[in-house]
């Protein structure tokens, strides 16, 4: 669960990040924001990858590497990346609709 409120919280700071970035700019930099708010989750989560493979669990912790990558990284890229693509999907259905 906090894995997922951290990579929310990056995602929304990759999107704010590049809002401001066209307001400063005043014009249209970055189109679609969305999606600089998945690679900032991405780039993230590359970092934190290479962090949980190279370093070795803490005493106490019997879990596998992959356990861990799948559950603390994977899984709220996926329920992220799950959230952006349905809602990009309603927006492109609402401009159909007069």
């Amino acid at each position: 669960m906090g894995a997922l409120i951290f990579y929310t919280a990056i995602y929304f700071l990759g999107y704010y990040a590049a809002h401001l970035l066209n307001l400063i700019i005043g014009g249209t930099l970055i189109r679609n924001r969305r999606i600089s708010g998945l690679l900032a989750v991405f780039m993230v989560s590359l970092v934190h990858g290479y962090k949980v493979i190279s370093t070795t669990p803490p005493h106490g912790h019997d879990e596998e590497i992959s356990h861990a990558l799948g559950f603390y990284i994977i899984l709220p890229i996926i329920v992220i990346v799950i959230a952006v693509a349905i809602r990009i999907w309603q927006e492109s259905g609402d401009r159909d609709i007069p």
